[in-house]
């Protein structure tokens, strides 16, 4: 079965294609932008063009070669997709790493490539480098390049002990072998490690245009999903509420709730009364309710980035500086729920820091 084709992005994709073929596609790139705009589906049609065997004159992926029909189906063996997923236990060996992702990319594959956003809890763990790593130095086995995809790479967990498999990444973004293209994706590239940040080519991929996202919902798969996760929306409600990022639309309910509960969070340390950022902390419940918890923090830090954005527009250097330190809080915090502890306890000490920085 093949993944819903890429939609949109018809400024982006040629400026891609003429970088291919002219063989200037950066070694390693970043897309950004926001969240549901297609950008690790925008990655796999980079991939399927570097591996395609009978490109256009264009570059542009020919769709009918049995790369491009492996690729489609994210069966390549030279496209390797990396992405969040849960911890694996202590002493997980590179083999059972690569196992629970073919197992994770078989299930986005039977949904057509549709899936919903990473949790909270999932992250790009030193295991996964390690995989990334040892791949990295392997020939192609079918194509004359072979490709990584490290989608929402914002999520990369730095952990203690792992500064051996943190610097092999970081000379492999710097300098990856000849036949290797690296590309990652991130929602917020502010919360990349600044020294993966400084190693690789920036591409901003904006919002879908209107009639990119209709085009998009109206494709059958994508049609037959959508009446699943919104029974009650017209076309037209989709076309709205996907605000040029469809992606968003599924699970949607899940995203909408987290988001309101980090607006209240971000209001109660913004008020500056100790009373309400108690009172907010304690609404975050006990250790199980981290997958619910770490799914709020990654949208506190979008509300905090956006108070960032929005503060080095208007020349406000100091809240712009307090935001970003913010954002920094935020990221420490999430690195202690994986050890069992209660989100209120995080959540207290986090609110009074941010209630320091944001004033």
């Amino acid at each position: 079965m093949s993944i819903v084709p890429l939609y949109g992005h018809d400024a982006l994709r040629p400026r891609l294609s003429t970088a291919i073929q002219r063989g200037a596609l950066p070694a390693s790139l970043l897309l950004h932008g926001p969240r549901g705009v297609g950008k690790q589906r925008l990655a796999l049609w980079i991939a399927q063009s570097l591996v395609c065997s009978a490109p256009g004159n264009d570059a542009t992926p020919c769709g009918r070669c049995q790369a491009c029909r492996f690729a489609l189906s994210l069966a390549h063996p030279d496209v390797h997709w990396f992405f969040p997923r849960p911890r694996l236990e202590s002493g997980a060996t590179n083999k059972d790493v690569t196992n629970d992702f073919a197992d994770a990319i078989a299930e986005r594959a039977a949904s057509s490539g549709l899936y919903a956003p990473s949790s909270g809890l999932e992250g790009i763990y030193v295991a996964t480098v390690r995989v990334i790593v040892q791949l990295a130095s392997i020939s192609p086995a079918m194509s004359k390049r072979k490709v990584f995809i490290v989608g929402d790479a914002d999520h990369m967990v730095s952990q203690e002990g792992s500064d051996e498999a943190a610097n092999a990444l970081l000379k492999l973004l710097e300098e990856p072998p000849a036949n290797t293209t690296i590309v990652l994706t991130s929602s917020e590239r502010g919360a990349l490690l600044p020294t993966i940040r400084s190693r690789v080519v920036n591409v901003r991929v904006a919002p879908l245009a209107r009639r990119e996202v209709e085009a998009f919902l109206a494709d059958a798969v994508v049609a037959d999903a959508m009446r699943r996760a919104h029974p009650r929306a017209s076309a037209t409600d989709l076309v709205r509420l996907a605000n040029g990022a469809p992606g968003a639309l599924i699970a949607a309910d899940e995203r909408e709730a987290a988001i309101e509960s980090a607006e209240r969070l971000l209001a109660s340390a913004l008020s500056g009364d100790r009373s309400k950022t108690v009172r907010a902390a304690m609404a975050q419940g006990t250790s199980r309710a981290r997958g619910r918890f770490a799914d709020i923090l990654d949208a506190l830090t979008e509300l905090v980035a956006e108070r960032a954005r929005a503060a080095v527009a208007n020349g406000d250097d100091r809240t712009a500086l307090g935001a970003s330190r913010a954002m920094a809080s935020i990221e420490q915090a999430k690195t202690l729920i994986p050890n069992n502890v209660s989100p209120a306890l995080i959540a207290d000490a986090l609110l009074r820091d941010l209630s320091a920085k944001l004033s």
